[in-house]
């Protein structure tokens, strides 16, 4: 599976131009998607000097990236400048569980929810393209129906 990231609010704390804190649990989540096989790429606002500082964060953590701002195997079907993903994780985001650290410019990606409901989901089985529709569900509280 694909799974684009965005940096700031997600990774690390808001501290733009800045490279903010790590968010907890973000590197260990992102290691472990890429360890059962799935890709990341790097999906964020920054360009010029402060996406570099962006790619070098993910290289010094030891978080191999598949891709910077668009999955490097979709200009084999389409031109569109979006990047393609099966999942997108940004804290701005609809749906995206946040949690609030003390010390923190404002509200992060909770990595520790993403963790438990996507980590599961990704590590049954080989790595899928297909949508995970309960993913944004659970994280939405919404009531299933049934």
């Amino acid at each position: 599976m694909k799974i684009a990231v965005d940096f700031d609010g997600t990774c690390v704390d808001h501290k733009y131009p800045e490279v903010g804190m790590d968010v907890p649990l973000a590197v260990a989540t992102l290691k472990d998607l890429i360890k059962a096989g799935h890709r990341i790429i790097l999906y964020t606002m920054r360009s010029d000097q402060h996406l570099l500082d962006a790619i070098n964060w993910f290289s010094q953590r030891g978080i191999d990236l598949h891709g910077v701002q668009v999955d490097p195997e979709q200009n084999e079907w389409t031109t569109s400048t979006k990047c393609h993903a099966d999942i997108y994780i940004d804290d701005r985001n609809f749906g995206c569980p946040l949690i609030r650290i003390e010390g923190y410019a404002r509200q992060c990606v909770n990595w520790k929810v993403v963790r438990e409901t996507l980590l599961p989901m990704v590590s049954q089985s080989a790595p899928r393209t297909g949508p995970l529709p309960a993913f944004g569900l659970r994280l939405l509280r919404w009531p299933l129906s049934s």
